[in-house]
C-alpha cells in the first residue's frame, strides 16, 4: 500500500487568451481578387457616388469617434473650470488654442496636461493626452454630453496613481485599449524592446473602410470597360456590402462590437472573424450565468445567442449602418417584423403607451457602463424570473417592479403564460456554471445541441475543462470536429486541463484548422508537450501553428496581461528564467495582477528558489489577503521547506477562508493526520470529498485512514467508489484486495 504524503505542486498554468477538415466552416474570401493589392483610400473617395450613405456617416457617432481637440470639436467646459473627484481636484482651461487639464499624473502630483484629441461624441466626451514613447492616455473624467457636466467614471472609487486604473495606467493606454475602434486602418507599431509606440492610422475616425475594408479594389473595378460593360466581381470590389450574407455583416461589427482579443496586427479578411480575433464568450466571468450581459460585454456576444441571429436577422435590420440611428422609434421597430399581438396588453400586461408596454424593457434590460452610458442587452430573450429564484440572475420584472421578489414574478408570468417555459439554452447552461456533480450532462447535453447558439455551447465547452471526467473528454474531443470554430477552439482549449493521453493522439489534426485561432490554440495545447511525442505527420503542422501563435502572443505584450501569457507559454515549455523575466515585466506594468504571481512562484520553486517564490507569495497576501489559494500555496511551499507549523498555519487560513478547493482540504488533513490529529483530519477530507465526490486521492485517503482506524466498513465505502471512479490503477489493487472488493 502506497504511503500517503503532501507535495507541492506548481500551480496550474492559466489558459492565454487566453488538422480539422478544411471543409468544417470553410469561408470564401468574399472578394474574388487578391487583397494584397487593395489599399486603403479615405472616406472623401466615397462621397462622389454614395452621397446619402456619406451624408448619414458625418451625422453619426462613428464620424465623431476621435477628432483633433478645437473650439468646434470639444464639448467640455474648459472655461476654468473646477472638478473635484475621490480626492483629486481637475482643472479644464485654455491656454490660447489649446485645451488643458490639471490633474494628478503618474507620479501623484498635479500637472498640466495638454489635450490633443477628443475621444467619443454622446453620451460622454473623453481626452486624449500624450505621454513619453508614442503613449496616449484617456482621460477617466469626462464630460456627460446629455447632462452638460463634468463628471468620474468611477465615482467613490479612490485610484492610486500607481494603479492600473488610473488614468495614466494601462488600462486606459489609448494605443493598445481604444485606437482600433476609434480609427480606420490602425497600425498599433508596439516596439517591445523600447516598450514605446510608433501609431498610425490612415483616418481619425471610423470611417467606411472600417466597415467595407480597403476601397482601392472597388474604385478600379468601377471605373474599369469590364464595369461600364455591365460586368460584376462579388461585392464590387469590397470585403462587405449591404447584400452580404447575415454572418458576414455582423463580422464587420464585431471587430468593434464584441469584447474580444485581436490576434495579430496583420488582419487576414476572410470572412471568418476567427482569423482575426476571438470573441469572449458568455462565461460568468464577464456575463452572468445565463448569458446576460454583467461587464462592459458590448452587443455581439449577446446577439450571437439570440433567436434573432439564429433566424438571419442582421445588425442593419434594425440600424441604419452609416448613421447609427434605429430605423424606427418604439415597439414600431419590432413590429416591422413580429405580429401586432405582441404589442397589445393580451401579451405584454401592462397599460398601452407606458413603460411596461415597451417591448425592449423587458426583452432588452439595460445596463450603465463609463458612468453613464446606457447600453440594452442584445440577446433579445424572454424574461425569466423562474430561474432567478434558483440561480439568483437578474430579471427584468423585478428590475422595473422595485422591491418584489423573483418568486413573485415568476407566479405572474405563470398565471400568464402557463406553468411550462420554452426551452432555452441557458436552461442547461446555468446550472452546468455551477460545477457540481450535477453539472456535466447539461453542459455535454448543451455542447452537443448543434440547434444552440454556437456561443453558448463554446461556454459549455469552456465550462467542461473543469469536469476531467471521461464523459467530459469523449465530449470534448468529439467537439474538435464540431463545424462551428468557437466551439473547437474551446474544446481545445479546455483539454489544456485533461493529461495528454486524453488528446495528443487526436487534437493534433487542429494544428491544420482552417481557422487562426483553432490552430493557436492546438499549437498552445502541444507546447507543453516534447516534440517527439507529436506524430510526425503534424510537426510541420505544429511549427507553422506555433510560429502564428508566438505572433498572436507577441502582438499582445505592450499589455500586462500579455506579457503573463508569454511568461505562461514559456513556463509550460520548461523556460522558467524566461517566464520570470516576462512574470515581472508583466507586473511592473501591473502591480495588482495577483494571479500571475502563482505561477511567477512556481517557476521561482521549479528552480529551487524557494525564498523567491515565498516572498512572491507573501506580496500577492499583502494586496489580497482574503484569497484563499495565496494561503493554499504557502501552506504546500513551507511543507516542502520542512516548517510544518507554518504550513499548518496557512493551510489554516485557508480553510478559514471557506476555501472551494478540495486540494486544501485534502493537503490540510494529511497534515493533521501526520500530527496525530485524527478527528479533525476526518473532517477535513470528508469536506473535501462533499466538494468534489469523484476526487480520487480524497477517496483513497479516507479509505486509508479507516483502514487504520481498523473500521473496514466506512473504509469499504470509500474504496467502493474508488474502484468505480478508476477501476484498473495498479496503485489501488493492494487496498482493493485487503478489503475483499
Amino acid at each position: 500500500m502506497n504511503r500517503l504524503r503532501i507535495c507541492f505542486h506548481a500551480c496550474a498554468i492559466a489558459g492565454v487568451i487566453v488538422g480539422c477538415n478544411s471543409s468544417l466552416e470553410k469561408q470564401e474570401n468574399p472578394l474574388n481578387k487578391p487583397l494584397a493589392k487593395n489599399t486603403y483610400v479615405g472616406s472623401v473617395a466615397c462621397q462622389s457616388c454614395h452621397t446619402q450613405a456619406y451624408a448619414d456617416w458625418t451625422t453619426s457617432d462613428h464620424y465623431l469617434a476621435m477628432q483633433p481637440a478645437n473650439d468646434s470639436t470639444v464639448l467640455g467646459d474648459f472655461d476654468s473650470t473646477t472638478y473635484v473627484a475621490d480626492g483629486v481636484t481637475n482643472t479644464f482651461f485654455k491656454k490660447g488654442n489649446k485645451f488643458y487639464i490639471n490633474t494628478q499624473g503618474e507620479d501623484g502630483n498635479n500637472h498640466d496636461y495638454e489635450v490633443l484629441y477628443t475621444f467619443g461624441y454622446y453620451p460622454l466626451q473623453q481626452y486624449l493626452i500624450a505621454f513619453p514613447g508614442g503613449r496616449m492616455q484617456s482621460t477617466r473624467v469626462c464630460w456627460d454630453t446629455r447632462s452638460k457636466k463634468w463628471f468620474h467614471q468611477y465615482a467613490g472609487q479612490k485610484i492610486h496613481y500607481r494603479d492600473w486604473l488610473h488614468w495614466t495606467g494601462a488600462s486606459q493606454n489609448w494605443n493598445t485599449m481604444c485606437a482600433s475602434c476609434h480609427t480606420t486602418d490602425l497600425q498599433k507599431n508596439y516596439d517591445f524592446k523600447r516598450d514605446d509606440y510608433h501609431t498610425i492610422w490612415k483616418e481619425l475616425n471610423v470611417g467606411c473602410e472600417s466597415c467595407h475594408g480597403p476601397g482601392s479594389a472597388h474604385i478600379s473595378f468601377v471605373n474599369s470597360p469590364e464595369y461600364k460593360k455591365g460586368e460584376s466581381i462579388k461585392n464590387l470590389g469590397f470585403l462587405y456590402v449591404k447584400d452580404t450574407l447575415s454572418h458576414l455583416q455582423l463580422n464587420a461589427c464585431a471587430a468593434c462590437h464584441a469584447r474580444k482579443a485581436e490576434l495579430s496586427q496583420a488582419k487576414m479578411h476572410t470572412g471568418q472573424i476567427m482569423d482575426d480575433l476571438i470573441p469572449q464568450i458568455i462565461s460568468n466571468e464577464f456575463y452572468f450565468p445565463d448569458g446576460q450581459i454583467k461587464e462592459e460585454d458590448y452587443e455581439y456576444g449577446s446577439f450571437t445567442q439570440s433567436k434573432m441571429y439564429q433566424n438571419n436577422v442582421r445588425c442593419s435590420n434594425c440600424h441604419n449602418p452609416h448613421s447609427g440611428k434605429l430605423r424606427m422609434t418604439g415597439n414600431n421597430l419590432c413590429l416591422s417584423c413580429h405580429k401586432p399581438k405582441y404589442a397589445s396588453e393580451e401579451h405584454h400586461f401592462h397599460a398601452v403607451n407606458t413603460e411596461g408596454s415597451q417591448c425592449i424593457n423587458c426583452h432588452m434590460p439595460v445596463k450603465t457602463f463609463m458612468g453613464n452610458d446606457h447600453r440594452r442587452d442584445h440577446s433579445f430573450r424572454i424574461p425569466r424570473p423562474d430561474q432567478s429564484t434558483v440561480y439568483g440572475t437578474p430579471n427584468t420584472c423585478t428590475s422595473c417592479h422595485k422591491g418584489k421578489s423573483p418568486a413573485w414574478a415568476a407566479d405572474a408570468i405563470g398565471k400568464w403564460y402557463g406553468k411550462k417555459r420554452v426551452y432555452h439554452f441557458s436552461d442547461d447552461l446555468l446550472p452546468g456554471s455551477l460545477l457540481t456533480d450535477k453539472s456535466e450532462k447539461h453542459l455535454v447535453k448543451l455542447l452537443r445541441d448543434t440547434l444552440q447558439p454556437e456561443i453558448a455551447r463554446a461556454t459549455a465547452a469552456y465550462y467542461m475543462g473543469n469536469i476531467q471526467t471521461q464523459l467530459s473528454a469523449t465530449a470534448l474531443l468529439n467537439a474538435l470536429r464540431d463545424n462551428k470554430p468557437l466551439v473547437r477552439y474551446h474544446a481545445v482549449r479546455s483539454l489544456e486541463n485533461f493529461p495528454p493521453e486524453v488528446w495528443q493522439k487526436t487534437a493534433y489534426q487542429n494544428l491544420s484548422d482552417n481557422v487562426r485561432a483553432v490552430r493557436i490554440a492546438a499549437a498552445d495545447l502541444y507546447h507543453r508537450l516534447l516534440p517527439e511525442a507529436l506524430p510526425a505527420e503534424a510537426r510541420s503542422a505544429y511549427y507553422a501553428a506555433n510560429a502564428e501563435n508566438r505572433e498572436y502572443l507577441r502582438y499582445q505584450t505592450d499589455f500586462a496581461i500579455g506579457n503573463i501569457m508569454v511568461a505562461d507559454y514559456e513556463l509550460q515549455g520548461g523556460d522558467q528564467l524566461t517566464a520570470i523575466a516576462y512574470y515581472l515585466r508583466g507586473l511592473k506594468k501591473d502591480s495588482l495582477m495577483n494571479y500571475a504571481r502563482f505561477n511567477l512562484s512556481a517557476a521561482y520553486n521549479s528552480l529551487g528558489r524557494n525564498q523567491e517564490a515565498l516572498r512572491t507569495l507573501k506580496n500577492a497576501s499583502d494586496i489580497d489577503p482574503t484569497n484563499d489559494r495565496i494561503f493554499y500555496n504557502m501552506g504546500l511551499l513551507y511543507y516542502e521547506l520542512h516548517d510544518v507549523p507554518a504550513a499548518m498555519e496557512n493551510f489554516q487560513k485557508a480553510v478559514r477562508l471557506g476555501s472551494q478547493n478540495p486540494g486544501v482540504y485534502y493537503n490540510y488533513g494529511l497534515l493533521l493526520q501526520q500530527q496525530g490529529k485524527m478527528q479533525e483530519s476526518e473532517k477535513a477530507l470528508l469536506r473535501g470529498l462533499s466538494l468534489n465526490p469523484k476526487a480520487t486521492n480524497i477517496n483513497y485517503a479516507l479509505a486509508f485512514f479507516y483502514m487504520n482506524q481498523k473500521d473496514p466498513q466506512k473504509a469499504r465505502r470509500y474504496a467502493a467508489a474508488l474502484r468505480k471512479i478508476d477501476p484498473d490503477n495498479p496503485e489501488y489493487q493492494a487496498m482493493f484486495n485487503s478489503l475483499g472488493l
